[in-house]
Formats: structure tokens, sequence, C-alpha cells
């Protein structure tokens, strides 16, 4: 941006220059070599900072979620005890039925388990720490393009959104998926400085890796990153294309390998591929979890489906109730950054660093942002964490470059609307609960009042110039960094989190943890002594001292005994595993010593009902004994 319009480098600053094409090359040699008085004198004592802090805010009081997602913590159990139930993403270390995702996320947990013990704090940890390694690439990207300051403001943003907050202190794929997109990210800003083709196929690698994180989902940024490439790289057309083409091909092999081994691995060799009803990865990565989440479509999908759970869909989805919390704090004030860079840099020539970064982030954020407005199928508030880095990385961008031009009108009445929009949007968020009710008023007021001073910037002292910007900056955050505190501050289980305080799916709300009971699609039960105690004895003489239909009920029996538990029909528990006849043949070779819980009533139209079959010969032929409120079926004695 600012090479077009005031000719000085993002970074080191400079005079003016007539030739616009001089500028431009000077802008894309001082962004590769800022200024070595900034770095030494503030910016890396800056970083440090920033990052010590986001260590803190990730890392402090973690342990209070406990087992978080009980779901893949069981798993990442299993992959402690089991290489392949870590290789297959395992429910269970007897290697019955997987994860409904691919499982690169519980290879690093479960690695973790394995050498730290299987606890809540080497599950989350590696979490936690992929949230600093992911502020630290944002700035890094955004620091190549705009300056160290540009970058550092990125990576605040970043740590201070509450969807980072939440989905860094938990064990969901996501945290890993988006430290991967990033480092992508940063790939491509390295790779369109000098038309590098390594960097670029370095870019797909990780792309192809956040696929195996969770599947399709990596893929909305491809756009984004090819478009950028193919505008600014430094090198012909045909060049250009040779090399995207090569980075498709490296994120082809890095997504695909893992599906190549599967489907030829002999399926009776491994487990089932749970949220499949054809023991199918291809099917789970192009179905359920694939365009099945867009169409609404999702075979063995229980209680959602298009108009059917999942809220309405439209441009106003991520400003909903739950899903406004944890992302749009800073959403409209970086599409009207998008805009305004844009603008600013419609001149510049193709190869310009400012707007390279723009169709990048810009790119990434809005192809993103339509999908989870519009599509149809399963949407949990948490997914808007992959908005997280776009949106932090073009308020940082733009905050910066419009504050060095707020000589000009044009940009210090977009840096004022920006301040102003962004109170705004934090007034009606937090004005649509009942936490901190002062805090609405007090940030609308303190950030309008900054707006104004900041028009006048241009024309005020150095001194009050700067606490203007100050000021600016705090009514900007508080918002979003008083609801990231709460997140931080608040104990998160179960299969739904949400950002913010204890309300709702969060905390201990209804897709949190419960003692004894028998569980339910969302909540995992964790069981008295009693019952712990008894599913431990004589563990080591069968394959599974339990099955249970859901797997959030599996985990939480799974978790406190330490020995595998069937995981009956899956998440859903409509996946058709094992079938009716496969149960009785476990059964009748004594694989499995207890059943638990009455079984389940079908919630779907779709998908397999062998679980509902396996409940009732279960209660058919054998004699249920209560424990801690379960019932308990020792499948060892017939009724």
């Amino acid at each position: 941006m600012t090479a077009v319009t005031s000719g000085a480098s993002p970074r080191a600053g400079g005079s003016a220059t007539r030739n616009p094409r001089k500028a431009g090359v000077a802008s894309r040699e001082t962004a590769v070599t800022p200024s070595v008085t900034a770095r030494s004198t503030w910016h890396r004592p800056a970083l440090a900072v920033l990052l010590l802090g986001t260590a803190v805010l990730y890392l402090w009081g973690l342990g209070a979620s406990g087992w978080a997602n009980a779901f893949y913590s069981a798993a990442a159990q299993a992959g402690s005890e089991s290489w392949k139930a870590l290789f297959f993403g395992s429910s269970d270390a007897a290697n019955a039925i997987t994860v409904d995702k691919t499982p690169a996320a519980l290879w690093v947990m479960g690695l973790s388990a394995r050498v730290f013990g299987v606890n809540a704090w080497s599950i989350l940890v590696p979490q936690a720490l992929m949230g600093v390694g992911s502020v630290w690439l944002l700035h890094a990207a955004v620091r190549r393009t705009s300056g160290p300051a540009a970058g550092l403001l990125a990576g605040l943003v970043l740590a201070l959104t509450p969807a980072a907050a939440l989905m860094f202190r938990f064990d969901n794929p996501d945290a890993l998926l988006v430290l991967l997109l990033v480092a992508a990210a940063y790939c491509v800003v390295r790779a369109a400085e000098k038309a590098s083709p390594r960097w670029l196929a370095l870019a797909g690698v990780a792309v192809g890796f956040g696929f195996l994180a969770k599947m399709l989902q990596a893929f909305l940024v491809l756009p984004a990153f090819a478009l950028a490439y193919l505008i600014a790289a430094p090198v012909s057309l045909g060049k250009r294309l040779l090399h995207l083409l090569g980075a498709l091909l490296s994120t082809v092999v890095a997504a695909g390998w893992y599906l190549v081994v599967v489907a030829l691995w002999p399926p009776a060799d491994r487990p089932f591929i749970g949220g499949s009803q054809t023991n199918s990865l291809w099917e789970l990565v192009f179905g359920y979890n694939g365009f099945g989440r867009i169409t609404g479509d999702e075979v063995g999908s229980v209680g959602g489906g298009a108009g059917r759970g999942w809220g309405s869909t439209g441009l106003t989805r991520l400003f909903g109730s739950e899903m406004a919390g944890g992302i749009a704090w800073l959403l409209p004030a970086a599409v009207l950054a998008l805009g305004a860079g844009l603008w600013f840099t419609r001149h510049a020539p193709r190869t310009d660093r400012s707007r390279t970064a723009l169709v990048l982030w810009g790119g990434w954020l809005l192809v993103t942002a339509l999908v989870f407005s519009y599509m149809g199928g399963i949407i949990h508030p948490y997914y808007t964490v992959a908005l997280a880095p776009p949106i932090a990385a073009l308020v940082g961008t733009a905050a910066v470059q419009l504050w060095r031009l707020r000589s000009r009108p044009s940009a210090s009445g977009l840096l004022s609307g920006g301040v102003a929009l962004t109170a705004l949007t934090a007034y009606l968020v937090l004005s649509s609960s009942t936490w901190q009710p002062w805090l609405a008023p007090t940030i609308l007021v303190g950030g309008l009042l900054a707006a104004v001073a900041l028009f006048f910037a241009a024309h005020l002292t150095r001194w009050a110039a700067s606490a203007v910007a100050v000021l600016a900056l705090v009514a900007t955050l508080t918002g979003t960094g008083a609801y990231t505190l709460a997140t931080a501050a608040t104990t998160h289980s179960g299969a739904i989190p949400s950002a913010g305080p204890s309300s709702g799916f969060g905390g201990r709300g209804p897709g949190g943890f419960r003692g004894g009971g028998p569980g339910s699609l969302l909540s995992t039960t964790m069981p008295g002594a009693s019952l712990t105690a008894l599913l431990e004895k004589d563990a080591s003489q069968y394959t599974w001292t339990a099955a249970t239909v859901l797997s959030n009920a599996a985990a939480g029996y799974q978790l406190a005994s330490g020995a595998p538990v069937m995981a009956v029909g899956g998440f859903n528990g409509t996946d058709p595993y094992p079938t009716l006849a496969q149960f009785q043949q476990y059964v009748a070779a004594g694989r499995i010593h207890y059943f638990l819980g009455e079984g389940m009533t079908m919630q779907g139209s779709t998908g397999s009902d062998a679980a509902q079959q396996i409940a009732e010969w279960v209660a058919e032929h054998h004699r249920a004994s209560t424990v801690d409120g379960v019932a308990v079926y020792d499948l060892t004695v017939t009724a």
C-alpha cells in the first residue's frame, strides 16, 4: 500500500519517488531487508513479549478443562498405547473404529502422551504451543510485506481473538489446521518475493498436511494462495502457471498418500473408518465431512442437515449469537481494510508486495467466510477460528499503513471509520449478553472519541498523536481482549465448545462432562469409582473391557479405566460397525466383557441402525445390573 500511496518502504521509511516502477522495486528490496536499527532496538524485544504473553494466555490454568473433548483425548490415549491406533486415529487401542476425522492432530497428541504420559496437560499443551507458533508465523508473514509494526499488531490481534483462545486451549483438530495454514501463507509470501517454486511447493505441503488435520476445509485457502502468486510472482506467466502446477502436485502428494495407504490396507486388518457407511476414508472425505457439509446431505448425521438444526444461512450468520463472540469483533474492520487496501494499490506494479498480501489474506477471508455463511450441513461456532489469521493480518496491515498516511484525509477517514466500526461491533456483540453490562457502552464511547481524535491526528503534536493512537488501540482491542480472557478463564469440555464466559455449550453446559449415568451424543460420561473398578478388573483378559453406543460415552469409560472400550456406531451411533452379527461373534469369542447403558433410539433418518439392533439384542439375552447409575450387562453371562 505504501509503495503506491507514499513511495515509502513499509519497513524503513523513505522519500517519495516519481517512478512507480522504481517505487515497486524499492518496496520489494526493503521488505526483504528491513531496517537493522528497527529490529535491534524494539522489534525483537516486542516480539518476545508478544510470544511470552501468548504462551501465558494459552497455557495458564490449562489443566482445568480436564480431558476437554474426551472424544479426541480417548483417541490420543489409544494412540499412546498402539502404533496402529495412532496411525489410523482409532478411538480405542484395540482398533475397533476410528474417529470421524483424518488423524494428523491425533498424531501430535498421541506422541505427546507417549512421551509424557496420558493426562490433560500432555494432550492440551501441544495445542497451546501451536497457538504460539501461529502468532509467530503470522507476525513473520505480515512483517515481510508490511513491516515489523504491522506484523506485531497482526500477531496481537490473533492472540486476542476469542475463537483462537478457545481452540488453542482445546484438543480439536482446528489448532493444527490453523498453524499449518498460517505456515502455508508464510511460504506463499516468501515464494512470491522471488518466484520461488521451492517455497511454493512447501506451501502446498503445509496445506496438504492441513488436509490430514481437517480434510477439505484446508483447501478453502487454495484459491487465494494461487491467485496471489499468479498475480505477483516476478516471472513470466508460463513459469507462474508451471510453479502453481508443481505446488498443486505437492499438495496432492502431502494429502493423498494417507488416503492411498488406508485404501490399500486390508480392511480386516484395520479399524472401521468412523463417520462413513462403507468403511471408506474416501467417503468420509468427500461425503460426511466433505461436500455433505455444504449441501446438508450428510448420511449418518443426526439432528442437523440443511435447515434442520444448524441455524439459518446467510451473510449475517457470522454475527449470530454464538459465532459473534468468537470472531465478529474485527470482522467488519477487516473487510473495510481489504477494500481500502485494494483501492490504494489499484495503480501499483503487478509485483507489489502490499497488494499481494491483500489478495492472499483477503481471499482467504472472503472464501472461508462465504462458505461458513452458506453451508447447509453441520457447522459449529469454533470453526470460525479459521478466519482469525486473515482478519488479524488485514487489520494489522491496514492500521499501520493508514497511520503512516494519516496526513491524507482519505487515510485518516478510513482509520477513524475502522475504529468507530469496531467499537460499534463490540457494543452490539456485548449488548446481546448479560456479561459485564458496563463494558459495551464504555467501549462504544471510548471508541467513538478515539475515532474523532484519529481524524485530526495529523494536526496534533507527536506526543498527542501517540496518545490518540494508544487510545484507539485500546478501544479497538478491549472488546475482543476481554472476551478472550473470559474464554481462557472458563473451563470448556464436550463436543461443541464456544468462546466466552461459561454459557451454552461452553464450560459445563450440555456439551460437557457428566458424573455418572449414561452418556449422550455430545456429553461424556465420567464413571464413578465402583464402575471404574469394575471395568479395570480383569480388563487384560478381554480385547475390550466394555462396549457402549456412541463414541463420547465410550471415551469417558475408556479414559477412566485405561482399558479399550468399543464405541458401537461411532460418534453419531449411526455407523454400521459392528454389525449385529459381528458383535455376536465378539461376544461368543469372549472378547467383550460388558455392555454399558440402554443403547439409543435412532435420532436421524439416515445411516445404519446396527447400534440399536445390538442394544436390543443385549437387553434381550443378558441381564442388567446398575452400577453408579449405569446399566451394566455382563456379556459372559446369558439371561
